[in-house]
């Protein structure tokens, strides 16, 4: 009998039985399937199961998690079932089939924009700096500005100009970039379509179209063909004249390869892609992005500037943690992009970033409650916080959406905080770091209004979850006992071997690089502790070692994480980036076996950050305890600190 039989028999009633299965497979921590009604999931026996430390559907995926067992649980699982896995990619594709097209284009969206995020972040950090040093007359300076009395942050100022003109008026080359790689289709070719889009040379910048003649454009900024036209005029900042002609490259290039034979496809492909999408981008596919980006930034903008901005701030801020649950939150990226290019600033970012603090001071408040309850705060806590600093999703799925009544606070805190944020008119810079943070992003003649609306958005939803819950307002007859959605985050040990209580454990670090607080993992799952406690480090090196002497007890076969036992039965994970299981093993090389015996600092696995960071995926990577019943971890010094390979960074204790 296998290990997990049992649980996965169990797991197989719960989803649904065989027929219900379209596709499955596994990651690091996983079971992923793609179900063919997902209402037949039986989420709270599911949740039961030993094995199983939470559930949560993204994707079109049903994903149950399991830890750094899933190997073994999978093939226990596919022997009890008599499902055959299938590949990370088919499963994508399985999963498809349970979004309808709208899902399917704002899950595509997200996917273009989410690389390029970072980017854009930094550029609206920039701009916010840049605003308060030159557009805030101090009165402790005599009603000047900052770069109006010292030389230094004058240049400062314009030193600071060369990053924020790169990320927002080259914005269109991220843009088609981010479409070559979504699409899989030559990157270098989306390059050069948007350096084509925002020539600096040859076309008339569109922030100075507006102010320019029509004759000096007919003159200077025309191309003539003699019986026809076609103006010069660059499309820096523009979202969708960038998507639309990325698009079409991906598709003119997907249906050449198709058609031309592969001796000759690397002479005729790229040419016959890259001239066509860049003719149509210039004549129609960039005058209709155009018209449309206006028309969106218009209509927008006139909800958040109009009569009744005062409803639209009220329902925007209302409605914006459910379009997080839909994925729709999705499409505000483009929208506040286009603000930013057409205004100068966007009205959505500031209430984006209130909803997050509302959602997550509903959570607050629910740990609040139940602070003395152990397994209550293990879930709570760790999901207010990432919800201050701009990621809900665990506040959400984790407790707000299972009991309602937090989810219900959130909003109406959110809903009150954008009503007023929208009565004052508060603008954002750009994008930016969502949550508390948010307030860095701001326009500086906001901020003193902005961080009342914080505080409103702080204390709201706090007291209204506290009232629902005593009142019984929105609450399920299941959490008559105000359980906690929460799940064990702990595995098994695999040694027998006893140690005394408080037996000491330095853990070395694998990587060189920066270490922080495993909170700041970009996956929920990793943050929220779900899978262990410690930290998480940012490689600058692409080389991997074993941070203590152990068995290697996990090598997954696409070579992105590993797990390690020790004799004294500490167990530890490593997993290499986010979603690299994706990769399927491109830029991975492993250098030990399942079952081998290491010494602190063996190679393990390396690694290529080029290549993952060029495939648009974070290569942060957490290092943790998965028996924390077993063990105390502590994190050693400050954090985030400078580490290199062999550096003490944990101790684990045992209890």
């Amino acid at each position: 009998m296998g290990k997990f039989e049992q649980d996965a028999r169990e797991m197989l009633e719960a989803i649904g039985g065989k027929e219900n299965v379209a596709a499955v497979t596994h990651c690091a921590t996983r079971m992923r399937f793609v179900l063919n009604d997902e209402s037949k999931a039986d989420i709270e026996r599911l949740e039961a199961i030993p094995a199983v430390k939470g559930t949560f559907t993204n994707a079109g995926q049903f994903q149950a998690i399991i830890g750094n067992d899933v190997p073994v649980f999978y093939n226990d699982f596919t022997a009890v079932s008599g499902i055959e896995g299938v590949s990370k990619e088919a499963a994508k594709t399985a999963a498809q089939k349970n979004q309808n097209w709208l899902q399917r284009s704002l899950s595509m969206l997200a996917e273009i924009f989410t690389p390029i995020l970072p980017a854009i972040i930094v550029g609206g950090l920039i701009l916010g700096f840049r605003n308060i040093l030159e557009g805030v007359q101090w009165s402790a300076l005599d009603g000047k500005t900052i770069v109006e009395v010292s030389t230094f942050w004058h240049g400062i100022n314009d030193f600071l100009w060369l990053p924020g003109e790169a990320i927002f008026q080259y914005l269109p080359v991220g843009i088609t970039w981010s479409v070559s790689r979504k699409m899989g289709t030559s990157q270098i070719l989306g390059i050069v379509l948007g350096i084509c889009l925002i020539s600096p040379n040859q076309l008339l910048n569109a922030y100075d179209f507006a102010s320019t003649s029509a004759a000096e454009i007919a003159s200077k900024w025309t191309w003539d063909f003699g019986f026809f036209t076609v103006e010069k005029v660059g499309y820096q900042a523009q979202v969708l004249p960038a998507l639309l002609a990325g698009l079409s490259l991906a598709y003119l290039e997907r249906f050449w390869r198709k058609h031309i034979p592969e001796v000759v496809s690397m002479i005729f492909v790229p040419f016959l892609s890259l001239m066509p999408a860049l003719i149509l981008a210039h004549t129609v596919l960039g005058p209709i992005g155009w018209t449309i980006g206006k028309g969106i930034s218009f209509a927008v903008l006139a909800g958040l500037t109009g009569p009744v901005k005062w409803l639209f701030g009220a329902l925007f801020g209302a409605l914006y943690a459910p379009l997080v649950i839909t994925g729709l939150h999705h499409m505000t990226n483009a929208i506040d992009t286009q603000l930013v290019a057409d205004s100068g600033g966007t009205g959505l970012w500031p209430m984006i970033a209130l909803s997050n603090i509302a959602q997550g001071s509903a959570v607050l408040s629910y740990y609040w409650m139940n602070r003395h309850d152990e397994r209550e705060a293990q879930i709570s806590l760790p999901a207010a916080i990432s919800a201050y600093l701009g990621v809900t999703e665990p506040a959400l799925f984790g407790v707000n959406l299972k009991y309602i009544y937090p989810f219900i606070a959130g909003m109406i805190g959110s809903s009150i905080a954008g009503l007023l944020c929208t009565t004052f008119n508060v603008t954002a810079n750009a994008i930016g770091i969502g949550g508390l943070p948010g307030i860095l992003s701001i326009q500086a003649k906001y901020m003193i209004i902005f961080a009342f609306l914080m505080l409103v958005a702080i204390v709201v939803p706090f007291a209204l979850t506290i009232f629902f819950r005593k009142a019984g307002f929105f609450t399920k007859t299941e959490d008559a006992t105000v359980k906690a959605p929460q799940v064990d985050a702990v595995a098994e040990a695999k040694k027998t071997t006893e140690v005394e209580s408080g037996t000491l454990i330095t853990v070395h670090s694998p990587l060189q690089g920066t270490v922080d607080v495993l909170s700041q993992a970009p996956d929920p799952v990793f943050a929220q502790g779900v899978m262990g406690q410690g930290v998480v480090i940012e490689p600058s090196e692409g080389e991997l070692v074993a941070p203590v002497d152990a068995t290697v007890s996990v090598l997954f076969p696409t070579k992105h994480a590993v797990g390690l036992v020790t004799d004294q039965g500490l167990e530890m994970l490593m997993h290499i980036g986010m979603d690299t299981v994706n990769l399927d093993g491109q830029g991975f090389t492993a250098h030990v076996n399942q079952g081998d015996q290491v010494k602190a600092g063996d190679r393990l696995i390396s690694f290529d950050i080029e290549a993952i960071t060029a495939a648009g995926y974070p290569v942060a990577t957490p290092v943790i305890v998965t028996n924390q019943n077993d063990f105390q971890t502590d994190a050693l010094g400050s954090l985030p600190h400078a580490v290199k390979r062999g550096d003490d960074i944990l101790t684990a204790s045992k209890l």
